[in-house]
């Protein structure tokens, strides 16, 4: 089979893999607590990542590479602060279901971005990384010419007083 036959028709901007990895780990979170199975957030976490980098465009791997740890982060504030709502001590509440989540998480954490590094990677993060910073140097390279001193409009910072003063005709 050629490579274009093996390819994917649908494509994800890297907006819509972090909404898929968000919702789905939401979801997790849901699932998780209706069959009281703590994995299954992990898991649901790990497959929408995977499923993420899998769909997405090549050229915005980089964008989609740097965001499992702040889309578990969102996911996990939103339910822990949820849970928090309903408790005497909110803050209190929310700092501790915050620890322990992101503690029991932690592995899926590092076990989702580890794959989507790896996919992206051979996908081409290299070539997006690498384009990247060619841009950069180039536009380090260009002179920018200097902004001419403009001052301030008169009555910037002090108010300006039109006409006379009221008694004074």
């Amino acid at each position: 089979m050629s490579e274009k036959g093996r390819r994917s028709a649908v494509k994800l901007t890297a907006r819509g893999a972090i909404a898929l990895a968000l919702i789905a780990t939401l979801a997790g979170y849901v699932l998780a607590a209706l069959v009281d199975l703590p994995i299954v957030t992990g898991v649901a976490f790990v497959l929408a990542s995977l499923l993420g980098v899998v769909l997405v465009n090549p050229r915005e791997l980089l964008s989609l590479v740097v965001t499992p740890p702040l889309v578990f982060f969102a996911a996990t504030f939103f339910v822990e602060l949820g849970r928090a709502l309903v408790s005497i001590s909110i803050v209190q509440s929310l700092a501790l279901g915050l620890y322990s989540s992101l503690s029991s998480g932690a592995p899926w954490l590092f076990a989702g971005s580890a794959v989507v590094l790896g996919v992206a990677w051979r996908r081409g993060l290299r070539d997006n990384v690498r384009e990247l910073r060619d841009e950069l140097r180039a536009g380090a390279e260009v002179p920018r010419p200097r902004q001419p001193f403009v001052p301030e409009p008169e009555g910037y910072f002090e108010p300006k007083v039109y006409g006379t003063p009221r008694g004074e005709d």
